[in-house]
């Protein structure tokens, strides 16, 4: 059976986590963090294969996931970057997200390598947390989280010219007779059950490439018959070349099959009958009536239309050179960029909209939007830039958290993008200070003060041994330092002080 359709699910590597180690030697008792950072996870990678022409790899494995990425070891020792998962596809393969439908890659073209969905960079070790105040960091960074998705894959073959017509109309016998291809030739209906390509070759002109489907029938593009099956594999042509009974030998009217045939098309994809056709009057070697010329009504009944038709002979071959170089002088006035579907759906913005928990609350006249929603989009956007922020923008209007805010109360001028602003940044941040059983000594609220003037943001985790409530110790030391709370997550804090003119490293929008 020829596999042109395929449903998979797709699995990018976790990064793996940092480590937390100390470096112990005999005479170095206090040899301070050594643990390694985690390694990358591995991507899904889709490649074109010139071997393949079906997706015959894919009807019974479903699921495809690339490996973790390797954890950190002490003595800084790197985990291992995971290995990305190639997955080979012939050449014209679509990619869409299943379930909307969205085109994700069009393996066809310049496009010969993709990768749909990036692994998880690893985290960052202990080493990376110890500041002349925190000289023992008992964490390390998690890695990034894996990405997954169901998507469609769907073969669409690259072919300058479309064969269309119903079925026993001579489209095989055609394609044979003009090509090296070597179809299913019978005397009945859907002898053809594949697409077939050929290609041509002309003496003194450009020879093109011929995709022949199965016979069409009447609402075809409901489903019904064979051809819808395989309606995608002309999505791609330039040219149609309608082929039809003119000598009527199954008792049907050709001029009301070219009628049938468009409006399928048309019902299909009004773009593809858009294009240019012509019409190949085959079987005219079967034509014995006197009364009524058929190549003559279609010749009356289209060529007003700029319609070309040919009477021709698939069994003969009378008429199919004509046919032909015809053909190749039109493809040749035509654009021959190669058609190519264009993304719709990007994977790492998409997967922010999942049904993920945020609450929206009004704090001091300042708005505040928490939760795992807010937090895994500011992760992945980059606020600095005005592509990052519009989509922050559009994320807040799209999700239905704008919305939200404005039932809240909140005017334009509120300070909900400046917090904003903050947290994302705060949000690829490790803490920098631990509050423990101690709580706050003058010592410990210096060292903020002056790491707040040095950096202006930053982030101080709580420890399980502090008795104190996080909210409160963020309330005195924003009241000490002369700072202001950004938010309060759990266990962790993070203050802003803004700096002066000349030290201002952090500009609000």
């Amino acid at each position: 059976m020829f596999a042109d359709r395929a449903k998979i699910f797709i699995r990018s590597g976790k990064g793996g986590d940092g480590h937390v180690s100390f470096r112990r030697e005999l005479y170095v008792p206090n040899g301070g963090p050594d643990g390694g950072d985690g390694g990358r996870g591995g991507d899904v990678i889709f490649e074109v294969d010139e071997g393949l022409n079906t997706l015959q790899d894919f009807r019974h494995r479903k699921k495809f996931s690339a490996k973790d990425g390797e954890q950190g070891g002490k003595r800084r020792c790197h985990g291992k970057d995971a290995e990305d998962i190639i997955l080979r596809v012939p050449e014209g393969t679509v990619i869409k997200e299943s379930e909307s439908g969205k085109v994700i890659a069009d393996m066809s073209g310049d496009n010969r390598r993709q990768i749909v969905l990036k692994g998880g960079k690893g985290g960052l070790g202990n080493q990376h947390f110890a500041t002349a105040t925190m000289q023992i960091p008992k964490y390390a960074q998690p890695g990034q989280p894996a990405q997954e998705l169901w998507v469609n894959l769907e073969l669409k073959v690259i072919a300058d010219v479309g064969l269309v017509g119903f079925p026993n109309v001579g489209k095989s016998t055609l394609l044979s007779r003009v090509t090296n291809a070597q179809p299913k030739i019978a005397n009945y209906h859907f002898t053809t059950l594949n697409p077939n390509l050929g290609v041509v070759d002309l003496e003194g002109a450009s020879g093109f490439v011929i995709a022949d489907i199965p016979g069409l029938i009447e609402g075809a593009s409901e489903g019904i018959g064979l051809g819808h099956e395989f309606l995608r594999h002309i999505e791609r042509t330039k040219m149609m070349i309608h082929v039809v009974d003119a000598a009527g030998s199954e008792g049907r009217d050709p001029v009301d099959d070219i009628h049938k045939i468009n409006a399928e098309l048309e019902a299909y994809n009004p773009e593809i009958a858009a294009r240019p056709q012509v019409i190949a009057a085959n079987k005219t070697d079967l034509i014995y009536s006197e009364d009524e010329d058929p190549v003559a009504r279609l010749k009356a009944e289209f060529e007003p239309k700029g319609i070309r038709v040919f009477p021709i002979s698939g069994a003969t071959g009378v008429g199919i050179s004509e046919l032909l170089y015809y053909v190749s002088g039109e493809i040749a006035k035509l654009d021959n960029t190669p058609i190519v579907f264009e993304q719709e759906y990007f994977p790492e913005e998409e997967l922010l909209y999942i049904d993920l928990p945020y609450t929206v609350e009004k704090e001091d006249n300042v708005y505040v939007v928490e939760g795992p929603k807010i937090e895994k989009m500011l992760g992945y956007t980059n606020l600095d830039s005005e592509k990052g922020f519009a989509f922050f923008q559009k994320f807040l209007k799209d999700t239905g958290i704008l919305d939200e805010l404005e039932e809240a109360g909140i005017q334009e001028g509120d300070t909900t993008k400046q917090r904003a602003y903050l947290k994302s940044l705060a949000m690829t941040m490790d803490p920098i200070f631990q509050v423990g059983k101690n709580s706050m000594t003058p010592e410990f609220t210096k060292a903020i003060a002056e790491a707040l003037e040095a950096r202006e943001l930053i982030k101080i985790s709580v420890l399980k041994n502090c008795a104190d409530d996080p909210k409160e110790l963020a309330s005195l030391l924003a009241e000490r330092t002369r700072s202001q709370v950004v938010q309060v997550i759990g266990k962790k804090i993070v203050l802003y002080k803004e700096g002066k003119d000349k030290n201002k490293k952090i500009q609000l929008p």
